[in-house]
């Protein structure tokens, strides 16, 4: 028989914890696994502040979502694994088969458009997502996410443009009581060239393909959507961000007021805490040749 593989004291490590039979998951830990449904994979430290509101004790959190890991509701995507002294990071945690089968046993399950691609790429992007959706909560502002607005007219995320097609990373809406505003997410960990000849995927071909969705309409047609599409252009580099907003400098006023950045520094496998993301939404964007402004309704881009 396989030892366990437990540390020197017997605890669960991130390879193996032991398995914990009749664990249910409560009131609180079903929001934790549908905001996990709805994002995609979060760190514990989100999760937690996902609830602070009512549970204000962290360790208590850490504990609860290790049951939830021993009574097969939780996993520990191994992609985390690869990032430097990872034990003393914060654990990132996905859902499995059952809590999947668990939400639709309680008629919660939802089709969640998650973020795809590269791992790391899209725990970015959930991350952002799930930072925004947190503090909007908090603020009485309503997150809708993408699979609502898709269902308007049965569209697809991606939108068709000629011989290309543009896939947003995510795409989101805010309901500030009957008010909404329209988001497009682009996370950019700076894996690809600020300008290519080739085929390939660029930073100005983004801010094209952006510059004619928005000039034309068109994602008004695809959506269904009323209310005017924001571009929220996230950056893991400082460099990388002021590089993008020099782009900018050729773009019409009407679309590049319609792009939001900032950068939030670090590497592309940083395992960031709450702390770092949570100011998403209230906090200034920079927007080229306008000034800053926030997601918060009282700031209009």
């Amino acid at each position: 028989m396989m030892k366990p593989q437990t540390d020197s004291l017997g605890r669960a490590t991130f390879h193996h914890i032991a398995p914990r039979a009749g664990v249910r998951p409560t009131e609180r830990e079903i929001r934790w696994l549908k905001h996990i449904e709805r994002h995609g994979p979060q760190s514990s430290l989100f999760l937690y502040e996902l609830t602070r509101d009512t549970h204000r004790c962290c360790d208590t959190a850490l504990r609860d979502l290790q049951k939830l890991r021993a009574g097969g509701f939780l996993r520990l995507p191994s992609q985390q694994r690869q990032v430097a002294k990872a034990e003393f990071n914060p654990y990132i945690y996905d859902l499995t088969r059952l809590a999947k089968d668990h939400l639709g046993d309680l008629g919660l399950d939802e089709p969640a458009v998650r973020p795809s691609g590269h791992w790391w790429h899209g725990y970015a992007v959930s991350s952002v997502t799930s930072a925004i959706d947190i503090a909007a909560a908090r603020a009485g502002v309503r997150y809708i996410p993408a699979h609502e607005i898709l269902a308007i007219r049965g569209a697809d995320l991606a939108i068709p443009l000629g011989r290309t097609t543009l896939i947003p990373d995510q795409l989101f809406a805010l309901d500030y009581g009957g008010r909404y505003r329209a988001f497009a997410l682009e996370v950019d960990r700076g894996t690809e060239p600020l300008r290519s000849t080739a085929a390939r995927k660029s930073l100005q071909k983004s801010i094209e393909q952006y510059r004619r969705l928005i000039e034309q309409g068109i994602y008004k047609q695809h959506y269904g959507l009323k209310a005017n599409l924001i571009v929220l252009w996230v950056f893991e580099s400082e460099r990388r961000h002021r590089q993008f907003l020099e782009m900018l400098r050729g773009v019409p006023a009407t679309v590049s007021q319609a792009m939001l950045s900032r950068a939030l520094g670090g590497s592309g496998r940083d395992v960031r805490g709450a702390g770092a993301l949570i100011d998403l939404y209230a906090s200034p964007w920079e927007r080229a040749n306008r000034g800053a402004v926030c997601l918060a309704l009282e700031s209009e881009p």
